[in-house]
Order: structure tokens, then sequence, then C-alpha cells
């Protein structure tokens, strides 16, 4: 059984689906309130009154799909995810599927991967199926992967069995464009193995928002090139897009940004066009409309904006304003409710004109405070617009004067104008209420008011025209047929004047280098900038004085890529900030800086070796470093320590002044002693971190014969099978000089003896081309030098090319403590894991824990906090450069604190949140379900910080066996109102879930408990299952009629019309619960308020009905030729106003214009087309509409086959008395017309006096024999026939000749 809410409901959702243009809402707002109550009636398909829509989330994040579906019989929902049935008991706590009041909904928790998926919404009953669809995309947390974008679910593709491999080649790059141009974007995208019909999924997003197809965009897939094109570019387009080509087992992404400029002004200074053109709070005859400044203002200050609006299915624009406003929020009032808009702003400086915007979304003029159901009706393509129609329900008495309205507030006061706002009154009269608004000056009590002439419909009003820095009070009356209400509480003073400040000028601006076109530009935000739109960045040639915008799209973020610089050049750049006020003052212009790729510092270098030792000093040689930073390497800096007893001193600096070679001599060192060394490189980023220390080495004098080993090994002019080994001498000769050099290769695989000789014959320059080599292989090299004593020790090797896939994992035990792990498989017995911070090594255990057992080596964090932050390495000596590194950023150290809190403070996870329904007698239960709690449990129950107790009140029960927690309360009071909230513990585990029900939520359930107890008590005595409705029959009868239960033979039945008794007159009866009362011949009279009355000792129910006059009949068309033209009419038995009366030509409805004009005189329904034309011609149709049946009719306008009088008649006939009149002339049409003669409008019959002949169905003649005196008058002639009547008038004057004279 349904609540009278839900079956209003119903009702008017079906009504309105039948609604035609033009309708009137009046009748159909009284007509099909009493039909609600036929259940059968309101049987139709399932409708989505509000459709889910998708969402692009964060992982880990909870996401909701909700929707609201109408149908009677109730439908049943089912939710998809990929066209596969979701079971929430299946996937324990991650799905939750909720059903309340028609609105349902689908809850994904803690989102990952495999949930970016498509899902869809069926809704079934007996009268049909209807789906929708959404998708959902779920995004990871920037440095965890490279995109931006979410990652597929990965694995064999199951319909094809087999992996695809997706490369996006010749993507678009950095584009610029204008306003009204039509840009392309597109890439090759080859999927291999290459299947003709497979076909991937391909999206485009700007600014990580997914494009959907539209006017504005167009997007198309050729089997192997993606290509989006911007039809007409406006500066809403810029932005960063993205293309993401999606396979089921991986995707690949290609993103670059998109510049539009402005137009060329079409006067030349004129600024240029705003942006982002919004619609906000959108009521019955009010709209707030928004936009953004634009970042050029042709050289002059804007001086100010103008609006304007369109209505939907027109091209007229007109203007809002009469003066230019400068605040980027105007009001527009005046709207015409039920009808649509768009909007558009131009600026204004003192050269002109901007070129408008781009137009707004399309906003329907009604007010969204009241229960309204919107119905769209669509028109002909032609029109390619909507109509809007509105009902409200209204459930109050009539004759009430409304009362105080409520919560009247100033929500936006500028210099231009002040916007009130305020809420309905709880009493009010039937019709509806509207509202006048009083200001008075502040310090008086002189109340003035402001709209005096039309009251207005909607509960919020914007006032112009006031004095700024004056300050005012104002205060609101409401207003129907009943009269004008009580004031409401008057607001404070407010002062006239702009209350939203411009912001303040942006901080500090950081240019930086990025590529040979762009400049990465970071700055301070704005201080205590409020409502914060974005920024515009400037960029200016140093020494041209001339900025130029950046950006014509504000962005939020403080960092900004500049791209379509010139290279070589140097610019400043400054920054400006704009909220809805205007725009900010420049920041201060940044230092020059000229446009180059990026630089870094280099990485540490490492294979530090010695090259010559003597007594004190040491000679070391370096390799490069493998990263350079994009800079040549400018020097090194060489340290040194001393290790005595195993223990490393402190490091000292060996030289101050950079070096260029990777070879240094360090002096002053003592003879046997042992030392470090560490080196590092510099370029114009600066200095590197240092490298690794050395091994320890012995300070002593070298003796041997043969020279030391070359250095500096260099591999270069990489080919397929060759290349190029640069080296240096040995900077230890030995006895005698270097005179030439050996190369040695091997397989970088290979054992030790695999080493072979390159050249059997030593060679003496300081390079060598390599041309024995295999592609696809992997070699390591070195060199050895010789002098006359021999061969001398090997060079140091050049690593060979290896990848390590083993990464520091960070883990969080189950009692919350942190550690990053690191394992390797590739251990020698020398081996050790070596763990850094920052690239030194560990050694204090304060804050580390370091445990190693066998392959793997941990490192604990034993109180982690801000001094942690850092870069964590973990190398493994004696490998082939095994090693990993980790960075703990804030960011990072703050997520791994709230997982470890959890870890340590577990939670009971809850399936449903807190909820409230209300049950039979309008009892209000509060309830949720855990999804795991064990008997033990505790619940404690909180309202308002109160902890509440088991009593007649309140009614608590924890079902531990389905986790359903519930609380009920008999009714709601007005001290109910507050925050409930239900405090679960079970053990370690704790959770909580509140629910807030303060303003009009708790007044609305309030009412609706209020209203289902009173329906339960009605009901126990008789009352009306189906209330008094009527039906009316062609014969103009008239049958009124209810149903009833719960009756008995003491219940009596009354009935009344305008507040009197009725008598039963032997058409009323009282059978099987369905009370008749039949009004045979209605006529006016009849027409009124019947009522009717149930009652008996348990209590009593009222219904009423209101009837009105009908239609008896309707009688064919007729067609007249006018002066004017045609004219179409057609006669009724019984007429009312209210009734609707439509025209219609060739089955569409007539537009009426001042050519085609429509009317009522009496009882004609009359069309009149004025000079017609051959569009003309075709199928005419008059239609009666009641709001319950109608009555049509239909005549065929021909043209030259409907009756006509070619001519021949006078206008004026002068006769003398007793002379003979003969008149004729011609008649033509298809079929032959029937031709009448009239006199007075009187039809005249051929006698003696009076002949009329038709001839030949050409000809008539009208003949008097004798003429008299009483012969004058006007006189017509009527042809007809089945296409149309025509009619011609003439006059005839007798007078005598004595008269005469």
């Amino acid at each position: 059984m349904f609540t009278g809410h839900e079956k209003l409901y119903k009702c008017h959702t079906k009504a309105l689906s039948r609604l035609i243009e033009h309708t009137d809402p009046q009748i159909y707002e009284s007509e099909e309130y009493h039909k609600c109550m036929n259940e059968d009636s309101l049987m139709h398909a399932p409708e989505f009154v509000i459709k889910p829509r998708s969402h692009t989330v964060w992982e880990k994040q909870c996401v909701r799909l909700h929707c609201t579906v109408s149908g009677w019989p109730d439908p049943r929902v089912v939710w998809y995810k990929n066209n596969v049935t979701i079971d929430p008991m299946a996937h324990p706590g991650k799905y939750k599927l909720q059903s309340s009041y028609n609105v349902h909904s689908l809850e994904i928790d803690r989102c990952d991967f495999d949930d970016t998926a498509q899902y869809r919404v069926s809704a079934m009953n007996s009268r049909g199926e209807l789906s929708t669809f959404a998708s959902v995309v779920v995004k990871r947390f920037k440095g965890e992967v490279e995109e931006a974008l979410p990652m597929p679910r990965h694995g064999i593709v199951s319909e094809y069995g087999i992996t695809f491999e997706t490369h996006i080649v010749d993507g678009f790059g950095v584009s610029f464009g204008r306003e009204g141009e039509t840009m392309s974007l597109g890439a090759m995208v080859i999927i291999s193995p290459n299947l003709a019909r497979y076909q991937p999924e391909v999206q485009w997003y700007r600014d990580d928002v997914l494009l959907q197809t539209s006017k504005w965009c167009q997007m198309h897939w050729s089997g192997d090139k993606a290509t989006l094109t911007l039809t007409h570019l406006n500066k809403e387009d810029e932005g960063l897009y993205t293309l993401r080509i999606t396979t089921k087992t991986k995707y690949e992404t290609y993103s670059a940004y998109v510049f539009v400029r402005d137009a060329d002004a079409e006067v030349e200074g004129a600024p240029g066009a705003p942006l982002d053109v919004t619609c906000q709070d959108a009521s019955k005859d009010y709209v707030i409309v928004t936009w953004k400044q634009p970042a050029v203002d042709g050289g002059n200050s804007i001086l100010g904006y103008f609006v304007d609006r369109c209505e939907v299915g027109t091209t007229h624009w007109s203007q809002c304003n009469d003066t230019p406003i400068k605040f980027a929020r105007f009001p527009v009032t005046g709207l015409v409710e039920g009808r649509s808009y768009t909007f558009r702003v131009r600026a204004v400086n003192k050269s002109g004109m901007s070129r408008p915007s781009r137009t707004s979304e399309v906003v329907a003029a009604m007010d969204p405070a009241d229960r309204t159901f919107l119905c769209t009706l669509d028109r002909p393509d032609h029109y390619q617009t909507p109509y809007t129609l509105f009902f409200t329900l209204l459930f109050l008495s009539e004759g009430v004067v409304p009362g105080r309205p409520k919560e009247l507030e100033v929500t936006e006061a500028t210099k231009n104008y002040v916007v009130l706002s305020w809420k309905a009154p709880g009493e009010r009269g039937h019709e509806g209420i509207m509202y006048y608004v009083e200001k008075c000056v502040s310090g008086t009590d002189s109340w003035q008011r402001v709209n005096t002439e039309i009251p207005v419909k909607s509960p919020r009003y914007a006032l112009f025209d006031l004095a700024e820095g004056k300050a005012y009070r104002f205060r609101v009356r409401c207003c129907n047929s009943a009269g004008v209400g009580e004031p409401s509480e008057a607001t404070e003073a407010t002062t006239v004047g702009d209350k939203l400040d411009i912001p303040s000028a942006p901080g500090r601006v950081v240019p930086t280098r990025n590529t040979d076109t762009s400049v990465v530009v970071s700055w301070e935000a704005s201080r205590n900038a409020k409502e914060l739109v974005g920024y515009y960045i400037e960029a200016s040639i140093v020494g041209s004085n001339t900025f130029e915008p950046c950006n014509n799209k504000p962005v939020k973020a403080t960092r900004f890529v500049c791209h379509g610089l010139v290279t070589g050049e140097s610019y400043v750049f400054r920054v400006k900030a704009l909220n809805a006020a205007g725009l900010s003052e420049c920041s201060q212009e940044s230092e020059a800086i000229k446009v180059k790729a990026a630089i870094a510092s280099p990485t540490p270098p490492y294979g530090i070796s010695v090259l010559e030792c003597v007594r004190d000093s040491m000679v070391l040689a370096w390799k490069q470093p493998t990263f350079i930073g994009g800079a040549d390497i400018t020097g090194y800096f060489v340290d040194y320590r001393e290790v005595i007893n195993g223990v490393p001193g402190k490091w000292h600096e060996a030289n101050v002044k950079a070096v260029s070679d990777r070879a240094y001599r360090v002096s002053d060192l003592k003879e046997n002693r042992k030392y470090q060394f560490q080196v590092r490189a510099a370029n114009m980023a600066g200095v590197g971190i240092p490298s690794l220390p050395s091994e320890t080495f012995i300070c002593e004098e070298w003796t041997i014969a043969v020279p030391g080993p070359p250095h500096d090994l260099q591999v270069t002019e990489v080919r397929a099978n060759t290349l190029v080994l640069l080296f240096k001498p040995p900077v230890y000769q030995g006895r005698d000089p270097v005179n030439g050099f050996y190369v040695d290769i091997k397989e970088a695989d290979a054992e030790e003896e695999a080493w072979r000789g390159v050249n059997e014959k030593a060679i003496s320059t300081n390079y060598m081309k390599i041309k024995i080599l295999k592609e696809g292989e992997t070699y390591v090299f070195r060199v050895r030098a010789q002098n006359k004593a021999g061969v001398g020790k090997a060079s140091d090797l050049p690593a060979p090319l290896h990848i390590c896939t083993t990464e520091i994992v960070v883990d969080i035990d189950d009692d919350g403590v942190i550690s990053m792990n690191f394992a390797c498989s590739n251990l020698t017995p020398d081996s050790k894991f070596v763990w850094s911070k920052n690239y030194k090594e560990i050694t204090d255990e304060t804050r580390i824990t370091v445990a190693t057992s066998g392959e793997k080596s941990k490192a604990i964090f034993n109180m982690p906090a801000e001094d942690d932050i850092g870069i964590y390495s973990c190398a493994v000596t004696h490998t082939n450069g095994e090693s990993s590194s980790y960075t703990l950023s804030a960011e990072e150290l703050k997520k791994l604190l709230e997982i470890s809190h959890d870890h340590k403070f577990p939670i009971i996870p809850l399936k449903t949140e807190l909820a409230v329904e209300l049950q039979e007698k309008g009892r209000v239960r509060f309830w949720l379900q855990a999804e795991k709690i064990s008997a033990n449990g505790k619940i404690e129950y909180v309202f308002n910080d109160n902890t509440l107790s088991q009593g007649e009140k309140y009614k608590m029960n924890f079902n531990k066996d389905t986790g359903v927690i519930e609380m009920i309360m008999e009714s709601l009071l007005q001290e109910d109102e507050g925050t409930f909230t239900f405090q679960l513990q079970d053990g370690k585990a704790t959770n909580q879930s509140s629910l807030v029900l303060i303003g009009e939520v708790f007044k609305g359930l309030q009412k609706e408990s209020e209203f289902m107890c009173k329906e339960w008590h009605r009901k126990q005595g008789p009352h009306f299952v189906e209330y008094l409705s009527y039906e009316v029959t062609p014969e103009c009868c008239v049958f009124l009629k209810c149903k009833v239960g719960n009756i008995k033979k003491e219940t009596v039945a009354l009935w009344y019309k305008d507040g009197r008794e009725v008598k039963g007159d032997g058409n009323l009866t009282f059978a099987e619960g369905v009370l008749n009362l039949e009004i045979a011949q209605i006529s006016k009279k009849d027409a009124g308020v019947y009522e009717i009355v149930m009652k008996d000792d348990r209590g009593k129910d009222t219904s009423t009905c209101v009837t009105l006059c009908c239609v008896k009949s309707l009688m064919l068309h007729f067609i007249q030729s006018t002066e004017e033209g045609i004219r179409l009419y057609s006669f009724v038995s019984y007429y009312n106003e209210a009734l609707q009366v439509t025209w219609h030509h060739k089955d569409s409805a007539i537009a009426f214009t001042d050519r085609i004009k429509s009317g009522v005189v009496g009882e004609q329904l009359w069309l009149q087309i004025t000079e017609p034309t051959e569009k003309d011609k075709g199928k005419y149709a008059i239609e009666f509409h009641d709001g319950k049946g109608g009555l049509k009719r239909t005549v065929e306008l021909a043209g030259q086959d409907r009756a006509r009088v070619a001519g021949g008649l006078p206008d004026v006939v002068t006769i003398q008395e007793l002379k003979a009149l003969n008149l004729t002339c011609n008649i033509s049409g298809d079929p032959v017309p029937e031709v009448v003669w009239l006199k007075n409008e009187r039809e005249i019959v051929s006698d003696d006096h009076y002949i009329m002949k038709f001839e030949s169905g050409k000809y008539a003649s009208f003949t008097i024999t004798t003429v008299n005196t009483t012969d004058s008058g006007k006189y017509s002639i009527l042809v007809k026939n089945k296409y149309g009547t025509e009619s011609a008038d003439f006059t005839i004057s007798v007078f005598s000749p004595d008269s005469k004279k």
C-alpha cells in the first residue's frame, strides 16, 4: 500500500508525461490530483528521473552511484559491472546496495584498478525494462606510477586468449590555436598482434576530465589512428589533453597541452572575451550568471561586463544590464517561469566591446525549493528545443493569509546590487504565494516597498540602484489572494559595497628551465585570497616591456609550464590572481631566465682507483657519473679521510678549485697511512652528491718497473658490430716511458679465462676501433700499457649493462611497525647490505635499526617522524651493481603513519552507515549493520553528546547474528532535532556512525512521520480508498464516484454541493464499497464543489471534487471567404473558457501570428488566415481537451476546388420602387457547390417575388420582379461544398420617386 506522498508522486509523473504543448496547467493540477487514487491508471514502465553519473576517483577512495527510478508497480532494480550482476554477498564489504524512497545506490568501498569498469543499472516491472550506464575510472596517486590515469586490470584477455601490446607513435605536440578555429589532435596507435576486428577503448581527457562527443568536440577512430577534432575553439578548450588507449591487458597514454589565444578583436584595443559562463541558483524568475575575466584587457583596464540572454528556441539576444558591472557575477531577473535560457557575457573597456563569450548551458526558470516535477516534452526537430512545464503539489488549506517568511538573509552584496534570500512560511494559501520586498535606511523606521507593481515568485530577489556606502535593512512580506501577510524579521544593517576584496598580488615568482621552448614558473600564492578562481601568467622578452599572456584559462596551481617561448631569448615573468571581484595587481617580475633545456646536478662519480703513489701523495682516477645533469661537467672535487684502526675520520677537501680531468694528485699525505677518497662532480646546476667512499689505500711509494694501469676508459660511436674505445695513458710510467697499449675483450658473462686480446701488436694511439663484435652481445674491455720492462697492470673495467629489477619494499606489520625491505639473490660470500640515508651510510641506530638475515635485509624505523624524511638506499657490495633506493617524503610519511595507526587501532567494518526509515504508525527506526562483530561487542547510543538508554521513548536492539543494530522511536518531537550516533566497540576494534537530522531534513522527516501516523489512524475507521472523481459522457452526463473501505452497516455517506447537502433522488448508490452520484445533462448551474462525508462511531473521512461544464457537441468546420482572406469556423453547444482549444494545420499545432489569428464569438470558434498562399492549403483541425478527453473535427482547405463566388455582384444597388432588379454572378467549385441566398442573415425561398436560379453549375441569378421599400436590406449569397464555404454580400437600397424629389 502506498502512502499519500508516493501515490501523488506517481500520479503526477504519469500525468506530466501525457502533456502536450500549450496545455493549461490549472486544469491538469485539478484533474490529475483526483485521478491519482486510481492505481490501475498509474501503471507505467520504469523511468529514470535521475540517472547515475560517471566518476573518476583516486585509488582506495569510496565511490557511490545513485539514481532515482519511478514506475508502477515498483520496479526491481539490479546493478551490473561489465554486464555481470553485482552480488554483495559474494564480495563482503566491497559493495553496498541501498534502496529508499525510489532512490537506489551502489557504493564501492576502497576502489582499486579492478573497479575501473562500465556499470549498468536496470529497472524492470510488468510494464517494461529500462537501463542506464555510468563509468568509474580509478586513478593512482602521482608518484606511485608515472601515469596519472588509472591502470586497467592485467592478465590474458579471455575473449581473445592473447596479450596485446599498445604503442602510441607520431603523437601530437603542444598546440596553439585561436578562438573560432578548428583544431585536430591525433596519434598513430600500433596494437600487436593486429586483429582486424579488434577495437581498443579510445578515450580523450582534458585536465583529467573525460570528454564526450558534442558540438564542440568530435572523436574518430580509424583503426590505427585516434583523432580529436575541436570544431570551434574557445578559451574553455585550453588545457592538458590526454589520449588513453586501453586494452584488457594494459593501457598507454599520451598527453600534450593545448593553448587557445583570443581571436582578433572586432575593435582595436578591445579586451578579450570572458570565459566559463555558468548559471547558478536558478529560480522561477531569477538566476545568477558567473564568469571568469579574460587575461587580455586590450591595453586598457576593463570597465565592466554586459550580460546577454537568449530564450531557447529563438535567436534574439537581449542585454540584461544597462550599465557595465565589474563584479564577475550578476543576478538576472525578469525571467519567465517555465522557459529556458542561455547566457553570454561581453567585456568592455574605453576602446570598445569584446567578442561575446561561449554561451552557457541551458537553464530553466523554475523554483528548486518547491516540490516540483519537471517534464520535458520533445518538439519537432526543426525547433531543436524542449518546452518545460511543471506542477507544484500543495497540501495546504485555501483562503489563508500567508505567514512571515523565514530565514531572511543577505547572501551577496556589491556596490551594484544586493541579493536577498529567504524561505517560504509554513502557513500559505492553496494557490501559492508571492512576495513583496521592503527596504529602509539604517537608523530610520521608514519602510519603502521595492517591487510595488509586481510581486516576485521566487524566494530570492536582487535590489539595484542602492546608494553606495549607505546602510540598509530589508524585510519581506508574503501575499496571495487572501491578502498580504506580516513582514519577516528585518535583516541586520547592510552597507552597500563590494564585500569580496580583489586578491592580493602573488608572491615571489621563480622561473626554472624546462625545455628549449618552455619554462616552469612557480610562485607564492596570494595571501588571504577569498574565492580564488586562479592565476594568469604573463611573459616578456627582456627589454621589450611588452607582456603577453602565457595562459588564457586561469590555473589554480602555483606552478605552470609556459610553452611557445623563443629558444635562446631571455624572459621575465609575472603573475596575477583573480576572483569574482577582479584581477589583482601584478606580482613582482621574476629574474630573467634564458630559454634552454633544464639542467641538474650530476650523479656521483664511481670507480675510484689509484694510478700512482709516492711517499706523500697519491694520483686518483674515477669514472664519469652515469648522469651528468644535462650540462657539461665543469669539474670535480676530491675529498679524503684517514682510516685509523678501521675507523674512518673526518672528510677533508683535497682541492678548493675544481679540476677538469678525471684524475688528480692528492698531496700532503703521510707515508704508510691509510686513506679513503670520495669525488663529487659539478656542472652549472651545482655540485652533486659525493661518491661512495673508495677502498682504503696505503700511501707508500711504488717501485715496480712496469707502467701503471691506463684509466678513464670510454666507449663511443657504438654501432651494430663496431665501437670506438677511448682511454688515457697511465700516470705511473714505470722505469721507462710507455711505448704501446694492448686492448682485451670478453663477453660480459664469460669466465675470467675468456679474456682475449683484440690487437696482437701494441698500438701507439689512445683510441682503437673494434670490429669483431656480434650484434646483441654484451662485452667488457680493459687496457694494458707496456714499456721496455714489460706489460703493466690492466685498467678497471667499464661496467656491463645490468638491469636490477629488485626494489625496496615498504611493509607495515600487524603491530604498526614500519620497515624497508630489500632482497638480493646474487650475494657473494663477501657481500654486505649497506643502508644509507641521503647517500650516507647509516651507522647510528638511534632512529633506524638494521636487521639482515640471508638474502634479505630490513631497516626498521624506531619512531617515525619528520626527522626521518629523506632518501634511503640499499647497496649490496661485491655484486654487479645490485642496489635500490626509496624516497620518504612528507606526504608518504603521513600516509604510512595513517596505515600504521589503522593497524594499531583497528576499525569494525560496517556494511551500512547509520540510516533512518519510517515504519507503520509513523515510527522512526535508526539502524546500521556491522559487517563483522563478535558476541562481546558493545553498543552505545548517543544523541547530541548525551548517552541514551532503553526506555519508553527509545527501544534498542542488537542482533549479534546479523550485526543489525537499531533504535526505534514512536515519534519525532522538536527536541529530537540533532545528531544521532551509534558507537561500537569489539575488543581493540572500534567504530562509530552518525546521522545529522537538522533543519529541513528533520522537518521533512517529522512531517512525513506525522502524516503516516495520521493515515494509520484515518484508516482505522471508514475511509476513502479512491478519492472522489468524475467522468463525463458524450451526452454531458456526469458520474461522481469514489471507493471506500473499512465500512459497516452503521456507516453513513452524505453528499454536499457548495456546502449544501444533496438529497438522494434515486441516482445515489452505495454498493461494494463504491459510491456514485449521477448528474444528468450537466449545465453551468451544476458547476461547483461536490463533497462526500463518510462517518460512523469510529470516525469520518471527507473527499471533494470540482466539476466543470463540458463541450456537448462540436459541429463540422465551415470555410468563409472574407475581404482579408479565409475564415474557418465551428459551432459548439457549450463552451467554457477553461477548456483548451488547439488549432492544427497538417497535424502540427499552429503558431499564431499577425497573419493567422484565432478567437471566440459566442459559441462560434474561428481561425482567420489573412492573405492566404499556397502553403496554407491542406488539412485543418480543431481540438478540444478538458484534461480527461476531447473532441476533434477536421476540414480540407484545397484552394480552387472549394466553393467560391467568382464575381459579378455589386457592393450597393440603389433602385426605384416598382422597378425590376436582376443580379447575376459566377460560381466555381468541384464538386458543384450548393447556393443559398440570404436577406439580413435569413434564407430566402424562391417564389413569385424572388426568383433564384443556378444554371450549369456556374451561373447564379437573383431577380426581384417588383421592387418595393421592404426589399431594402443586406443580401448575401452563400456557396459551399465539401472543401469549404464562401459568401458575398451586397446591399439593396429602394427609394420612391416622391421621396427622391
